[in-house]
């Protein structure tokens, strides 16, 4: 019996092939992950239901420019909170029960969001409910790379971004068909809260289906559960590749300290740099910019209501299909190669719209079409990538901690943008605003570049021993 060979790549990477690949159960871990990823979903419903209400609730509660922002960005107020809480918690307790209380808290704040009747009311709602959405943001992708084999893992964490563009795409057609369900003072008074207590129905579907899935097989081996999690390994693996998988997991958990302070070694210093650092260029781009106030950008360039949505209809359905492309490159090009490609077109688009608002073109086909092109860029790497990047590169016995680190300087950023963003377009105005995403688009190009390393086909033990590697040099 052959057992586990390594062979050396062009690129110098250790690519692990053995003759057990053809035992792996494809149906069962894809299975798992998917339910996992409606987690996903739940945050694409929710970061983007806010596009589609906002409109009225300025009208119904009076919103000045910083009300607005406040009212956009108090959930990802409670994503923080949710992601700092996800790695220690999720440590202590398991992945697949933080999932269950991030779907808990998000149907409480999908139910409350609906029901506010002042705008206080509303914003502890969404508070309440972001914190779902930080748990779950930080743990789907960190779980499903804990039970993918290395040669699915991309796909399968990719995952979580397909169901997080789904639910994106999915509250663009919810949030015009209860705005044409009645009349302008409808939407003002009911509609907005219709497009927020749907939400409840994805939340339940979400609780319900995780008590189906195991738990994470690191997670239970490094609570001393052995046979649970060399049960759940050949379970996905095959007999024999879940046994090697099991006692690679234990060598490399033997090892670790598991203190925090293990991110401070030499080493595993870049670890941190590049998961802290993606997160926050994955926001100061632009893109929630775009996701959460499409139909106010839209308004910028003189379409109508109806416009309006149709428009930011055709922005999730680029969205969709291009996270789609991603799944199927991501294990093929690499990591590092989607972000670089990425990137570049995101720095081009983004310009492009700059100048057109600038020079006074706002009506301009252009502004739609470079928005559509910059969101199918990000569609195939900021998106997807950073999260999967985020979930692979800290050992395993911090991971959760480490990796809420990471998740949480995202929604810093995240919030950052979505709080000054409607008192940049109306300042600055839009041609200044996008020209500045452009200048974070090309910082994100020159430290994939020279500070992403490339993780494509590794197991998270052989990321982990690489860090390991430079921390001894």
């Amino acid at each position: 019996m052959q057992w586990l060979k390594f062979r050396r790549t062009r690129s110098g990477e250790n690519l692990r092939t053995n003759t057990q690949q053809d035992k792996i159960n494809i149906g069962f871990v894809t299975l798992v992950s998917v339910v996992a990823a409606i987690g996903g979903l739940l945050f694409g419903y929710d970061t983007a239901v806010i596009s589609g209400a906002i409109g009225f609730m300025q009208l119904l509660f009076h919103l000045s420019n910083f009300m607005t922002g406040w009212a956009v960005s108090c959930l990802t107020v409670g994503a923080v909170v949710g992601a700092a809480l996800a790695g220690v918690l999720s440590d202590r307790f398991g992945r697949k029960r933080m999932l269950i209380v991030a779907g808990i808290l998000f149907s409480v704040g999908s139910i409350g969001s609906a029901l506010a009747g002042d705008i206080t009311t509303f914003v502890i709602a969404r508070i309440i409910g972001g914190v779902g959405i930080g748990v779950s943001s930080t743990l789907v992708p960190l779980y499903i790379a804990e039970i993918a084999p290395a040669k699915l893992r991309g796909r399968l964490v990719s995952l979580n971004q397909l169901a997080v563009v789904i639910g994106i795409s999915a509250i663009y057609f919810v949030n015009r068909a209860v705005a044409n369900a009645g009349g302008q003072a409808w939407d003002v008074t009911t509609g907005w809260r219709w497009m927020f207590g749907l939400g409840i129905v994805p939340g339940i579907i979400f609780i319900v289906l995780l008590f189906t899935v195991p738990e994470s097989p690191r997670w239970l081996q490094k609570q001393g559960q052995g046979e649970r999690a060399l049960s759940v390994l050949e379970r996905i693996n095959g007999r024999a590749q879940g046994k090697i998988e099991y006692e690679e997991i234990q060598r490399s958990t033997e090892n670790e300290t598991g203190s925090i302070w293990t991110l401070f070694r030499p080493g595993y210093r870049i670890a941190l740099l590049v998961g802290i650092v993606l997160g926050i260029l994955q926001q100061v781009t632009g893109i929630n910019a775009i996701m959460y106030y499409a139909p106010e950008i839209f308004k910028h360039t003189g379409a109508g209501t109806n416009a309006q949505l149709t428009q930011t209809i055709i922005v999730g359905a680029v969205n969709l299909v291009f996270t789609l492309v991603s799944l199927w490159l991501i294990d093929k090009l690499g990591r590092k190669a989607l972000l670089l490609i990425g990137t570049a077109v995101m720095t081009i688009s983004l310009f492009v719209v700059g100048y057109e608002f600038h020079s006074g073109h706002s009506s301009s086909a252009l502004i739609l079409t470079f928005i559509l092109i910059f969101v199918a860029a990000f569609a195939i790497s900021m998106g997807p990538v950073v999260w999967l990047v985020m979930a692979e590169i800290f050992p395993t016995r911090i991971r959760g901690r480490a990796t809420a680190i990471a998740s949480v300087a995202l929604w810093a950023a995240d919030y950052l943008v979505s709080q000054t963003f409607p008192v940049l377009l109306s300042g600055a105005g839009p041609a200044k605003t996008f020209g500045a995403f452009g200048v974070m688009s090309i910082i994100a190009f020159l430290f994939t570049l020279f500070v992403v390393p490339e993780t494509k086909g590794r197991s998270l033990e052989e990321i982990e021993q690489s860090w390991g590697r430079r921390s001894s040099r």
